[in-house]
C-alpha cells in the first residue's frame, strides 16, 4: 500500500460519513498533512482518473477510486484483525495505521489465511470507531 492508497482509503470513508464529497480539510484532519499536501495528491489522483475534485466541494472517487479505495480499506481490516484478534496487541489501530504503509498484496494475502475474515469485508468496517465492527479487542470474550 502506498500513499496515495492511504488517500483514497481516506476520500472513501470521509465520503461514506458525510454523504458526499470529502473537503480537503477534512481529509487532512484525517490524514494529519496539511491541506495543501491533500490538494497536491488529489491532483495526482485526477489525474489517474481515481478522483473528481470541484472546487470548494470536495473529492469525490470515480468508479475506478471506488473500486481501489474497498481494496485498501479491505487490507488495512485484515491487518488491524490480524493484531487484534490473532496476536492481540492493544494499540492494534496505531499498529495497523504504520504498517498499512509497508504491507503489500502479497502479505496482506498471506495474513488473510490467518484470520477469520467476514464475507462482509470491507462493508463492516466503522468508520467512527476506525475499526471492523467484528473485531474481537484483547480482554472481551467472543
Amino acid at each position: 500500500m502506498n500513499t496515495a492508497d492511504q488517500y483514497l482509503k481516506a476520500i472513501y470513508l470521509v465520503q461514506l460519513a458525510e454523504d458526499g464529497p470529502a473537503a480537503t480539510g477534512t481529509l487532512a484532519d484525517a490524514l494529519d498533512v496539511s491541506p495543501a499536501s491533500v490538494n497536491e495528491m488529489i491532483g495526482k489522483l485526477e489525474e489517474r482518473e481515481l478522483v473528481e475534485h470541484e472546487k470548494y466541494k470536495g473529492a469525490t472517487l470515480t468508479e475506478a477510486g471506488i473500486e481501489r479505495a474497498r481494496e485498501v480499506l479491505q487490507t488495512y481490516c485484515i491487518i488491524e484483525r490480524f493484531l487484534c484478534n490473532v496476536l492481540e496487541v492493544e494499540d492494534f489501530r496505531g499498529e495497523a495505521k504504520a504498517l498499512e504503509a509497508v504491507i503489500d498484496d502479497t502479505v496482506a494475502e498471506r495474513l488473510d489465511t490467518i484470520i477469520d475474515r467476514r464475507p462482509e469485508c470491507p462493508d463492516c468496517f466503522d468508520a467512527e470507531d476506525d475499526a471492523c465492527a467484528f473485531l474481537q479487542e484483547p480482554g472481551t470474550a467472543d
